[in-house]
């Protein structure tokens, strides 16, 4: 499964992998891919640098990835404190009260309140960028657009590459233009933030509109074939995330919640502002239907409710309210009925990768000898 772009990246397989968990990354670079590790959740720069650190030690020298929320545009002199000031009273209680209706008890004393913030404030992020820029990685990804032009300029200085999430072809110009070497063409079907145009029909949109720019195709991709349909449609390689959820190196520390995944169907997602004021895709629970129900206040833009339900969300998990327990994932989630190892996910895709490109090529009247 090679590519132009794989090959530039000294690749094996064009899978590329986004992750919070350091193993997972670590194990899909060993495997011949790129795992790419997502710093949203460091607001410790200690915690990043260790956990880069590790990656190193556990990727066999093979190149690894991070992916950041940098802000295009900063706003200076703006503090956590100014944000949270900015948060209605209404939606406080709110909270409080859809906790109480499902008996989810308070925070022991000393426990952490979950991420009061995440990589969109913009100190935040750039000191994840001065870590990463420590290390040797190989690939600077943007969740949410292209990062400012100073970073890319510092990232290729470095000998960096520099990918963006597109969920439109306008959005991919703009990543282009901005100065990024790959751009993800992610739709409707991931999990976490995701536009409205499904990858079927977005990944050739954005292959047209960038060329000759590589792009990677991400949302409900989860098998050999899909992969293969991406390639068909023009993209260099795929960008793979809910898969890595339920694999062993994943160790999510929840059985509730592996217990959802693993039963959950195509079906059982919803996009939803619930978790950060922007749409993103994740299990439908009862915590997702109070905050879509018109009833409700509906939540508030992104950054105001990541941090209104940050420690609401620390809550539920740490009780695993099964009720409200949930997580971002795509439409996929329905492939996942059980637990594998990275390399075992990566050797199922890589099968029937072969077996595809097997299939169109009889159907085509080649030879597959």
């Amino acid at each position: 499964m090679q590519t132009e772009l794989s090959e530039r990246l000294g690749l094996e397989h064009a899978l590329f992998g986004f992750t919070p968990f350091p193993a997972v990354a670590a194990a899909l670079s060993r495997a011949g891919g790129l795992g790419v590790l997502g710093a949203v959740r460091y607001t410790d720069p200690v915690e990043l640098d260790r956990d880069l650190d590790w990656i190193e030690a556990h990727t066999d020298g093979r190149p690894y990835g991070l992916d950041v929320v940098l802000p295009a545009r900063r706003a200076e002199g703006v503090t956590e404190d100014d944000v949270e000031a900015m948060i209605p009273e209404g939606h406080r209680r709110f909270v409080a009260d859809l906790l109480a209706a499902h008996h989810v008890p308070p925070l022991a004393a000393g426990d952490a309140s979950g991420w009061r913030i995440t990589g969109w404030l913009d100190q935040v992020a750039r000191t994840q960028l001065d870590v990463a820029l420590d290390h040797r990685i190989a690939l600077l990804a943007g969740a949410l657009g292209p990062p400012p032009p100073d970073v890319v300029a510092r990232a290729h200085d470095r000998g960096v590459l520099v990918a963006a999430l597109a969920g439109s072809a306008r959005h991919a110009r703009t990543h282009r233009d901005a100065g990024c070497d790959i751009v993800v063409a992610q739709g409707y079907e991931a999990g976490g933030h995701t536009g409205e145009i499904a990858t079927m029909v977005l990944t050739p949109e954005v292959v047209d509109a960038v060329a000759p720019l590589p792009v990677l195709a991400a949302g409900g991709i989860g098998s050999g074939a899909q992969a293969a349909a991406a390639l068909a449609l023009g993209a260099q390689g795929v960008w793979l995330g809910s898969v890595w959820l339920t694999t062993t190196e994943a160790g999510l520390r929840s059985p509730v919640l592996v217990r959802k995944l693993l039963a959950a169907g195509s079906g059982d997602t919803v996009r939803s502002r619930a978790l950060t004021g922007k749409p993103a895709r994740q299990l439908r629970t009862a915590w997702t239907d109070a905050w879509d129900d018109p009833e409700g206040p509906g939540a508030l833009p992104m950054p105001l409710q990541g941090l209104l339900v940050a420690e609401a969300v620390s809550r539920i998990q740490t009780y695993e309210t099964e009720s409200l327990l949930g997580t971002p994932v795509g439409q996929i989630v329905g492939r996942m009925t059980g637990e594998h190892s990275v390399q075992a996910v990566v050797d199922d895709l890589t099968r029937g990768f072969e077996r595809a490109v097997d299939r169109i090529n009889r159907i085509a009247g080649r030879s597959t000898q």
